[in-house]
């Protein structure tokens, strides 16, 4: 796997190429000082961030995102990430109806020793009725 600070380099040459630079120290240097209002970055510390060795502070983050013009959440952690939330965040608004989100509530509201009982009668549910024997589809035995 990928450190995220080579993530974050690749992201930010792609980002300074979209916005017509070249992705180069000098050029990074002199344009992120010119955006930026706190102490002035060295040829080193930029050339760390092109080439994956560190990552910047949040306050340098967010001057390379407006002078870039892209999200400072898409350059420091991509658009992967947050489509992955998104498609989580969907199966979960989709897939609970309202007496489900009753029962959360109502879970919610009970006190913690409560909840850990709650939660034990559910996983011991869980573990006796695994998910795969409950999600086929079997018709009811017939009466006789």
């Amino acid at each position: 796997m990928e450190k995220a600070s080579i993530k974050f380099a690749k992201r930010l040459r792609a980002a300074m190429q979209a916005a017509g630079y070249e992705a180069k120290p000098s050029v990074l240097e002199r344009e992120f000082n010119l955006h930026y209002m706190g102490q002035p970055m060295t040829l080193h510390g930029v050339r760390r961030w092109l080439l994956g060795e560190s990552l910047p502070r949040q306050d340098k983050l967010e001057a390379l995102a407006e002078w870039l013009r892209i999200p400072p959440q898409e350059l420091r952690y991509g658009v992967e990430i947050e489509k992955r939330v998104k498609l989580q965040r969907a199966r979960w608004d989709e897939g609970i109806g309202y007496q489900d989100r009753e029962i959360i509530e109502t879970f919610l509201s009970l006190s913690p020793p409560q909840r850990k009982v709650v939660r034990e009668v559910i996983m011991a549910f869980a573990r006796a009725f695994p998910a795969a024997a409950v999600t086929k589809k079997t018709k009811p035995p017939k009466k006789t």
